[in-house]
């Protein structure tokens, strides 16, 4: 075990702090543990003296990495076969607990964040998400506190104006949960029409490399039959785990013990709103193994 003094210590309280600020940025987890590890190199190899301050520090060379990171994001996703969602990341059953966490990291508000410039989106988690200051952000990103000032209204007006609206009420919550699964693995198409909003969206990401929806599905019956036609195709062999992905409760199934897809529900006003659907295989290796996401380590400055 680290000595928490020396500098693998230090580095080594502050990265699950380092790995959730990236990941909010990139909505990659594989990116997010580079940007990590790029972190460390960069805090290893620094000249040598003392830092006052090795959580700032430490955050603003994730963030730049981060920022880095998108330039080549970007250019992968215009490629993208059929809609783009994040890499999810298996949480723990407390962060459901954490509400501001939970809901950061949700798959629903990665999304809303994905329509955001870099800037923007680097800005508004660490103002928004994180606490921190208008000054300690202008030196994570290189722009001014003004610039930062004015990124940051732009940046929450936009979220705020898509922001998804979470259930409040856990047994609703979990009826509807209950009500979803019954009804589309005994294939009753009515039935889940019935917990469907009428204008529920189905996002659904093969990346090319597996079955899935080229475009969003909008609509409670064209959505349910899909939904019942993929159980039809699942063949027998698969087994539906119940996981926690993050954030909040979502299904996997798994084949000879190895996640195929990952499936969660927002819901909204008793019913559900959007559904994510995550095929592509590239995206499921965070799955096997818990994730440390944390927003409390020490109070921000500035």
């Amino acid at each position: 075990m680290a000595d928490p003094s020396s500098d693998a210590g230090v580095f080594a309280e502050h990265r699950p702090l380092l790995f959730t600020v990236a990941y909010e940025i990139l909505g990659s987890a594989v990116d997010a543990e580079d940007v990590v590890q790029e972190t460390y190199l960069r805090w290893s190899s620094r000249p040598e003296g003392p830092i006052d301050n090795p959580r700032a520090y430490l955050v603003r060379i994730a963030t730049r990495q981060a920022l880095n990171r998108t330039r080549t994001l970007a250019r992968q996703r215009e490629d993208y076969v059929g809609p783009w969602l994040p890499e999810p990341v298996l949480t723990a059953p407390d962060v459901v607990d954490q509400v501001l966490l939970a809901e950061s990291v949700s798959l629903a508000m990665l999304v809303v964040l994905e329509s955001l410039s870099p800037p923007e989106r680097a800005v508004f988690v660490l103002r928004e998400v994180f606490g921190y200051g208008y000054d300690e952000i202008a030196s994570a990103v290189d722009r001014s506190s003004a610039a930062v000032r004015q990124i940051a209204h732009r940046a929450r007006e936009h979220v705020r104006a898509r922001r998804p609206r979470f259930e409040p009420d856990r047994a609703t919550v979990d009826a509807v949960r209950q009500k979803f699964i019954d009804s589309m693995f005994s294939g009753d198409v009515q039935g889940l029409m019935d917990v469907l909003a009428p204008d529920v969206v189905l996002l659904s990401d093969g990346g090319g490399k597996a079955s899935a929806a080229r475009r969003p599905l909008n609509g409670a019956d064209p959505v349910a039959r899909f939904l019942v036609g993929l159980v039809r195709k699942g063949g027998q062999d698969a087994v539906v785990a119940d996981i926690q992905v993050n954030g909040a409760p979502a299904w996997a199934l798994m084949v000879d013990g190895m996640p195929t897809a990952i499936a969660q529900l927002l819901i909204e006003d008793g019913r559900v709103g959007q559904l994510f659907l995550i095929v592509n295989p590239d995206k499921l290796g965070y799955l096997t193994e818990t994730q440390d996401l944390t927003l409390r380590l020490s109070n921000p400055g500035g």
